[in-house]
């Protein structure tokens, strides 16, 4: 067998899909309603959306627990009801919010650690069989496959809400939400059904782990690969998440950008993420056939087209209107996606590649992944605001902040030179990683 078929890999790709339209649902449209229509103060959802980060840190308990139970279809189904909950209750807390705003705060921390946990608890299950049971030529294209199917989560669910949720009101913000959520845990449930025991087939024979969790984790963070692959991928999404927040603000007042204008340039950049995932999942995956590329060249490759791609925008801030935003943004948005399918598709043979503890693994790098996001967007908005206040210079502001993250993602590139994970054709009952770091 050469691990899951296409079929089996796109259809958990589909909880991918359940996941980031529960996700998206909180983070964008319950987000917006607080804010806009409530007229509650921003910092509210922001704090709640970085306290579902926050939450991330549980990962590698979560994954421990999969790897003790034996079975890892549990944790996804049980995660997405967890989640599903949290996203109608944030829902419901919003709609409080409009007669008792302390009652639908309280509610809403509650829901928000919900969607954290929910989050946490599938997301890690589902990679942690995906790095299992997808053959090692693969795992370019199923990070591809996977990702872009949880982007296709939030097109189709910004999209569907925005056109039910008109004209607004909170009790048809409830109903929205509830189907959408309702939706998404039926979707994630038949999705996942049965694929892992199917995957049994092509897998070695696993015994229940019954190592008390601090220990599990202590033997995982003591394995020098694990640490290293850890801190890369933090500082390369700090790198990569820190831009989020500050580049339409960048194009407003920098470029005199209308808020429609800078909504387009999103989607230039979202545009370029997909083209560059697309890329490096065909490309690896045909060139992992014939032995001749490895995912961390992409990963090198893909650090260092956004460091360049960053320092242009750098000086686009110098240069003002006259500089080609769009096509700045475009290979911005391209050179990381080639960067994430790689570093996703890596981090899948670092787990299929460990003799042990797959769960605890991927939730150390689900950790470092979520909090590295979490605290991207609060250091990259803080320091223009520092920045910003010291010199009363936008373009200094944001020029530094992007030159700082044109640094970082050299320094990653610096670090993929010594992960040494290739994608190979070896037997997937193997499915090593090949950890065989230079020095």
């Amino acid at each position: 067998m050469n691990g899951l078929s296409w079929f089996s890999i796109i259809r958990l790709g589909l909880v991918q899909t359940a996941l980031g339209a529960v996700v998206v649902l909180t983070t964008s449209t319950i987000n917006r309603v607080m804010i806009v229509e409530l007229a509650l103060p921003a910092v509210l959802p922001g704090v709640l959306v970085a306290w579902h980060y926050a939450l991330q840190v549980l990962r590698p308990r979560w994954g421990h627990g999969s790897d003790a139970g034996g079975t890892r279809t549990r944790w996804i189904i049980g995660g997405m009801a967890v989640l599903a909950l949290g996203g109608f209750l944030a829902a419901v807390a919003t709609a409080l919010s409009a007669s008792n705003v302390v009652a639908g705060v309280l509610l809403a921390i509650f829901a928000f650690t919900l969607i954290g946990i929910g989050v946490g608890a599938a997301g890690t299950s589902l990679l942690v069989l995906l790095a299992e049971a997808v053959a090692p030529a693969r795992r370019a294209a199923a990070a591809t496959v996977v990702w872009i199917m949880m982007i296709a989560g939030f097109i189709v669910t910004t999209a569907l809400a925005g056109k039910f949720l008109d004209p607004f009101s909170v009790q048809r913000l409830v109903v929205v939400a509830g189907c959408v959520t309702a939706l998404a845990f039926v979707l994630a449930v038949v999705a996942v059904l049965g694929i892992e025991r199917g995957a049994k087939k092509f897998q070695t024979e696993k015994t229940r782990d019954a190592t008390p969790f601090m220990q599990a984790l202590s033997e995982v963070w003591r394995d020098a690969d694990a640490r290293r692959f850890a801190l890369f991928i933090f500082i390369s999404m700090l790198a990569y998440s820190a831009q989020d927040l500050i580049l339409e603000p960048f194009a407003g007042f920098v470029f005199a950008f209308t808020p429609g204008q800078s909504t387009a340039l999103t989607s230039v950049q979202n545009s370029g993420v997909l083209s560059g995932m697309i890329l490096v999942g065909v490309a690896a995956t045909v060139f992992a056939k014939s032995g001749k590329m490895v995912l961390r060249n992409w990963i090198v490759i893909g650090c260092l087209a956004s460091a360049l791609s960053l320092s242009a925008l750098v000086g686009a801030a110098a240069v003002g209107p006259a500089w080609p935003l769009e096509p700045t943004v475009f290979a911005l948005g391209f050179s990381n996606g080639v960067y994430a399918v790689a570093a996703i598709g890596s981090m899948f043979s670092f787990v299929a590649g460990a003799a042990s503890r797959e769960g605890v693994r991927m939730g150390l790098f689900g950790a470092s992944q979520a909090i590295a996001f979490g605290a991207g967007g609060f250091v990259g908005t803080a320091l223009t605001d520092v920045i910003k206040a010291v010199t009363q210079s936008n373009a200094l502001s944001y020029g530094t902040v992007f030159g700082l993250e044109a640094a970082l993602f050299i320094l990653a590139a610096v670090m993929a030179l010594r992960l040494g994970v290739k994608t190979t054709t070896e037997n997937p009952l193997v499915l090593s990683a090949q950890h065989d770091l230079s020095s």
